[in-house]
């Protein structure tokens, strides 16, 4: 029998009147890929970050290699041999990556800091997952997926012999994603054991050894991943078969043009980009990390102010120079990054959804809280909105509830259109099917729809058309009929295809 590098016996762990853990008991074999699945607020991450030190169990035992043990924060995990890469993204952005990456420690002389020598070290550190990026750099300039791979190099680079990965793709593309699964392979081999938390079926199929399921907190089941189809595993995560984990798009049933950008461009972001959206159609909008998908979210939302170029809305020219007139030619935006751009941590879901329409609720300065109340409740419970109750602070939600939030916000604001920059990172298989149904619906009762998805399969099924950036420029249109997964990978990377309008 192989060796238990880690192993679970009876944990359990409450947070503010919710069970997130419950008399959970499973082993990871030493050297393997060990699955976590299970939909949001199942307990998977929080299983992770017991191991990690991050949460001391309210009950029950952990061994580590066969040794039992109590940590109390993650440097005694660290000690143990064991590291998390984390779906939330946390660092002292006012420093550099090189800063960062060697946080505590930094390579000093008589109390200086030996720069040369720091900037060396960090660099050998994303060398090591093949990273590309200036240590430098404050971690601030980043993109969120150029984060993920920072953390990912701590992560790796600290010597641990046990590494919890969760959500580690959420915000990588395909070529940076397959960088991390040879990774993964290269630690396997290397006698270091992964535990692998994500929502994305190909990805598990194609790393994992062994793949546990929890499902409201409790453990289900442990099965080797050979014994699995991808809808059995889905079936166990969610307690009911799931009819289509991608539902194929339906024919565009296109009315009047809602938006229309013509020859827009921000200086250093992206240049002369062209398209529309007509009522009724939802547009993809393909492209890799960093070839300007997300900045051309945020100059229509009015986050950044065009250097040239014109938006048009309804077939008449606006000027969108903030997020206030955004909404009020009707536009909402879903950002990629729901914590720092998309919900107010500590406030309630209740007031998180009701932010943009406040004056609609208002009368004579005071809100209508009836109205507030039964507004979000409509649309949490429309969502499927896992919360102990709409008036608990958003920052005690799952990645995946707190993403839903996001989305009940903009349907309670009845925006006509939607800019979806990653609107299911990190959001478990079921939760991401009704996803996918919301916006197929959102299209069909009229509304236009521009989704932003690194998940080629996702913008493919869902997209009527699919728009293909690189490098700042929008370089081809695709149909639905012609999208494939390779035709829009050699399109992004500018390789063997032509730039097809």
């Amino acid at each position: 029998m192989t060796a238990l590098a880690v192993r679970f016996q009876h944990i359990a762990k409450r947070f503010l009147g919710v069970q997130a853990l419950d008399d959970v008991s499973l082993g990871v074999a030493e050297g393997s890929c060990h699955a976590l699945c299970g939909e949001n607020g199942a307990g998977k991450s929080t299983l992770g970050k017991v191991l990690a030190g991050i949460h001391a169990p309210d009950a029950g035992t952990l061994f580590v290699h066969d040794r039992e043990v109590r940590f109390a924060s993650p440097r005694d995990a660290l000690a143990a041999g064991v590291g998390m890469v984390h779906q939330e993204l946390a660092f002292c952005e006012n420093m550099t990556v090189a800063e960062n990456l060697l946080l505590g420690a930094i390579p000093r002389r008589r109390g200086f800091v030996r720069q040369v020598e720091l900037e060396r070290r960090a660099a050998e550190m994303l060398a090591n997952i093949g990273a590309e990026i200036d240590v430098r750099t404050p971690v601030s300039k980043l993109t969120i997926a150029q984060q993920q791979l920072v953390q990912i190099a701590t992560a790796v680079s600290g010597g641990a012999k046990i590494i919890v990965f969760d959500e580690p793709t959420s915000s990588l593309s395909q070529a940076e994603a397959d960088r991390l699964y040879s990774l993964i392979e290269r630690l396997k081999h290397s006698g270091v054991t992964c535990i692998y938390v994500s929502h994305r079926m190909p990805e598990i199929f194609k790393l994992c050894d062994t793949v546990s399921v929890l499902r409201d907190g409790r453990h289900v089941a442990t099965r080797p991943i050979t014994e699995l189809t991808e809808s059995d595993l889905v079936t166990m995560m969610i307690g009911r078969p799931l009819g289509e984990y991608l539902p194929q798009s339906n024919d565009a049933q296109s009315g009047a043009e809602l938006l229309r950008v013509d020859r827009l461009s921000v200086t250093g972001k992206f240049h002369d980009v062209s398209f529309s959206i007509r009522a009724g159609e939802i547009i993809g909008l393909a492209g890799l990390v960093g070839a300007g998908r997300s900045e051309i979210a945020h100059t229509l939302f009015g986050l950044d102010t065009p250097t040239s170029g014109a938006i048009s809305v309804d077939g008449r020219v606006v000027t969108i120079d903030s997020p206030r007139s955004a909404m009020r030619f009707g536009i909402g935006l879903v950002p990629e990054d729901r914590k720092r751009q998309g919900l107010v941590l500590g406030e309630s879901g209740l007031h998180n959804t009701s932010l943009p329409i406040l004056d609609r609720l208002s009368r004579m300065m005071f809100v209508k809280r009836d109205e507030e109340r039964e507004l979000a409740t409509k649309f949490f419970s429309k969502l499927s909105v896992r919360t102990p109750s709409i008036t608990a602070p958003v920052a005690g939600l799952s990645g995946g509830n707190q993403q839903k939030v996001v989305l009940a916000r903009w349907l309670a604001a009845a925006s006509r259109i939607l800019i979806l920059d990653e609107p299911t990172r990190g959001v478990d298989v079921g939760a991401k099917a009704e996803i996918h149904a919301l916006i197929r619906d959102l299209a069909a009762r009229g509304n236009a729809v521009l989704l932003i998805s690194s998940e080629l399969p996702e913008v493919i099924a869902l997209s009527h058309r699919v728009l293909v950036m690189r490098q700042g420029q929008l370089v081809a249109e695709v149909s639905h009929a012609d999208a494939t997964q390779e035709k829009l990978l050699r399109l992004m990377a500018g390789v063997g295809a032509s730039s097809a309008a």
